[in-house]
């Protein structure tokens, strides 16, 4: 159990990259953190960490190590939980990384704790693209395109995305007729917190038409409030349907250029292919399946 210990340190200290906030967390000293980190560099032969007055980083043994050791502690946790889930129902905290869309996630996190109570959520709730081993992550959720061989994928499910404005804006602006009519337009538009680009309108054109360079006239790191700008007839924003539904039904959105846009985006489950799927990890997977509505 010392072993393990150590172990659990090591991953705490490699996550927070500080002694010291390892130490609060496991609610012991920075000098027993420190001792246990150099008997097993010791023992193993190896640095583990470059040490500095201002940073603490892996050394390339160090993150070789961490994929083993979370590997480990995974699968007590795993052993654990298997052995709760057969006494009664699963429990234990897992970590969840998810993008900011409190609207259509939150309602079913809710739902979940509610049936599991004895699941403890950590949301990571953020448009940036974690490292789901490197990070420590149970699972995640994402769009597009998944290609990382270290993951399990499991599709959720489609939703298409549809250029929408108010009534009232398209009275006082007129409606596009053609994409090339956007360039006179109040363009709402999302930009990825990642990379710092805008996300592209798929808008179909000929060879011969020019890129369609749109106005800027809000940019926002996260859909959300795009939703709610476009509601208040500032503009013409991209957004996928389950954000827009609601409006789209009662007549406060309407669509435009349906005929010119095509794109569907897929919502994905990722998780450690290496990872144990412990008893709370299946009935998380099971309960977004079944209840998240795109």
């Amino acid at each position: 159990m010392d072993s393990l210990n150590g172990i659990a340190m090591f991953v705490q200290v490699a996550e927070t990259r500080s002694f010291t906030e390892a130490a609060r967390l496991l609610g012991v000293s920075s000098s027993a953190v420190g001792k246990s980190i150099a008997r097993m560099e010791e023992r193993l032969r190896v640095r583990l960490f470059h040490r500095s007055t201002r940073s603490i980083t892996l050394t390339a043994e160090g993150s070789l190590f961490l994929e083993r050791c979370r590997r480990i502690l995974s699968e007590v946790d795993a052993a654990e939980a298997e052995l709760s889930d057969a006494a009664g129902s699963p429990r234990g905290r897992l970590k969840v990384g998810a993008p900011q869309l409190t609207g259509l996630l939150m309602p079913v996190f809710d739902s979940f704790m509610q049936r599991y109570p004895d699941i403890d959520l950590d949301i990571d709730m953020s448009d940036r693209m974690v490292d789901v081993i490197e990070e420590g992550f149970d699972i995640v959720i994402r769009t597009g395109e998944q290609h990382d061989s270290r993951l399990v994928a499991r599709r959720i499910g489609a939703c298409p995305h549809v250029l929408v404005a108010t009534p009232g804006y398209l009275t006082r602006h007129g409606e596009p007729a053609h994409p090339s009519d956007l360039a006179r337009h109040a363009c709402l538009q999302h930009r990825f917190p990642a990379t710092g680009k805008l996300e592209r309108w798929p808008l179909r054109r000929e060879d011969s038409e020019p890129e369609l360079v749109l106005p800027e006239t809000i940019t926002v790191n996260t859909i959300e409030p795009l939703a709610y700008s476009v509601m208040q007839g500032r503009g013409i924003a991209f957004l996928p349907t389950f954000l827009v539904r609601e409006a789209l039904s009662t007549g406060q959105l309407r669509t435009v250029l349906d005929d010119y846009l095509e794109r569907t985006v897929t919502f994905w489950m990722l998780w450690p292919a290496s990872r144990y799927a412990s008893p709370k990890l299946r009935v998380f997977i099971d309960h977004l399946s079944q209840h998240l509505r795109i």
